[in-house]
């Protein structure tokens, strides 16, 4: 029995890509950070750090579940997900079905034990949340609807501990929105061909995956000016700053790994290098904010 529960629940851990939560969960943080050190003056709670997390894994495993039954259909016919946990017959809708409702129960009671704008905010969220999955059924602007849907951690995030929105954490929020986006974009040019063969909207599929690669390049300079911008904004200092050209030079790299002609190391574009970045940026606005509270 044991066996059984542990082999299905590293199916779900699979199927939501767990790991991949690193890439909005440090931008959470950040905000979350600069926003109580900002408004309030002061470091956030252990139940703030413990209830935002919780809000973080609760609608990251709500959307992830969501677009596996949303492209279950999908997934089925395209070669490069059909072994994905849905088609293969590894899980059942049913299950995952219990699943989101429960990682939509975390988010709800994570934002509760917050503050009233995080539960005015929420049907947003949720929004989003459900809507991404199907914008590739009628639009290739589906990457910025993701980039939306990533963006709204990080002012997650902030009204968390501020109870309030302002600039600074919109700043923060366009810089992750055209960074996912942007990183997203290169991810669909594996799946040009069939998406443009079976009526999906992709950029990679609109324009094809020469010019799908320059957008993307365009929608990494919007990104790294924002975070430009978010140093003029905040009391960030040159710490900060540093990191912002250590990530614009991990986004050069990974621009340059990646060719129309060569898609090979996508995966390698795609995962590694931007978990890299969420966690280098954060490391070192966090030790700014460190320098800028007990310097």
């Amino acid at each position: 029995m044991g066996t059984a529960v542990g082999s299905k629940t590293k199916t779900f851990m699979r199927m939501i890509k767990i790991e991949h939560t690193i890439f909005a969960l440090p931008f959470a943080f950040f905000a979350m950070l600069l926003g109580s050190l900002v408004v309030n003056g002061q470091f956030p709670t252990l139940w703030q750090w413990f209830w935002v997390t919780i809000a973080m894994i609760g609608a990251r495993s709500a959307a992830m579940s969501l677009n596996r039954v949303i492209d279950a259909k999908i997934d089925k016919h395209n070669p490069r997900t059909a072994t994905r946990e849905i088609p293969a017959g590894l899980l059942s809708k049913a299950d995952v079905w219990i699943f989101i409702v429960a990682s939509f129960a975390l988010l709800f009671l994570a934002a509760f034990n917050l503050n009233l704008l995080s539960v005015y905010l929420l049907p947003i969220a949720v929004f989003f949340l459900v809507f991404y999955s199907y914008t590739k059924r009628f639009t290739w602007l589906c990457h910025v609807v993701l980039g939306i849907t990533i963006g709204i951690a990080p002012l997650g995030g902030w009204v968390a501990v501020t109870g309030e929105l302002s600039l600074t954490p919109f700043l923060l929020f366009g810089a992750v929105l055209f960074w996912l986006a942007g990183f997203d974009t290169v991810y669909a040019t594996q799946d040009a061909d069939y998406d443009a063969a079976n009526g999906l909207y992709s950029i990679p599929s609109r324009f094809g995956v020469a010019k799908a690669l320059v957008i993307a390049r365009g929608f990494h300079v919007v990104s790294f000016l924002f975070f430009v911008l978010l140093f003029f904004n905040s009391p960030l200092s040159w710490f900060y700053l540093i990191g912002v050209l250590v990530a614009g030079i991990i986004m050069i790299y990974q621009h340059s790994i990646v060719t129309k002609d060569d898609l090979s190391r996508v995966q390698l574009a795609f995962f590694p290098m931007n978990g890299t970045l969420s966690v280098l940026l954060f490391a070192f606005a966090f030790v700014d904010m460190m320098l800028l509270r007990f310097g």
